[in-house]
């Protein structure tokens, strides 16, 4: 976990809304994604978890935060057998765990509209570029990851996903496209290399 942030600090359902039924395996010690078939999860007072007569649990949301995982490699394939429908998925909070990239496996979730990153050991803005086939993701955090120490780290996430309405908390104002309107277009794109003049 990076230093600087609280194990508790910003993972708040208040932040974003996400229905009743979250199925909560954080503060787990999960490692690896398969882990979470060997732990119960957590229940919160006043509420109770719905299940399917196969055990399946009927939720749109599950929080994996606090745990130690440094990939999200199976995700997909657990998660098919612990939640009813997981194509259905609106929120997924992997904070603070120890994850380095973004796997593909998360554009199966075409209605994840909230996911959360941030505390992790995301190095690289590229990263985020994988996420461009999400198209109801409206609220992404990954502040306290490396990356956002990168010159241009906001700019470049409005500019790369376009579609979000909030980035580590905060709402994505008028200001902040146009800032990232400019920033795309003087360091964003890559100018191709100058052709050698030919020797006439």
């Amino acid at each position: 976990m990076p230093k600087g942030l609280s194990p508790r600090g910003g993972i708040d359902a208040k932040n974003d809304s996400c229905d009743q039924a979250i199925l909560d395996f954080s503060f787990k010690d999960i490692l690896l994604t398969d882990d979470i078939l060997d732990v119960e999860p957590r229940v919160a007072k006043n509420s109770k978890l719905e299940k399917t007569a196969e055990g399946l649990v009927r939720t749109q949301t599950v929080k994996l935060n606090n745990n130690g995982m440094t990939e999200m490699a199976g995700l997909d394939v657990t998660l098919e057998k612990v939640v009813e429908s997981p194509e259905e998925l609106t929120w997924l909070d992997l904070s603070f765990n120890d994850i380095a990239k973004i796997d593909p496996l998360l554009l199966k979730y075409t209605k994840l509209k909230v996911l959360y990153l941030h505390g992790n050991n995301i190095t690289s803005i590229n990263e985020v570029d994988k996420l461009a086939g999400l198209p109801s993701l409206i609220s992404l955090t990954l502040h306290g990851n490396p990356v956002e120490d990168q010159k241009g780290y906001r700019q470049s996430l409005v500019a790369k996903l376009p579609r979000l309405k909030k980035v580590d908390f905060s709402c994505i104002t008028k200001s902040d496209r146009e800032n990232a309107a400019t920033w795309e277009r003087d360091y964003g794109k890559r100018r191709p290399p100058k052709k050698p003049k030919e020797d006439e």
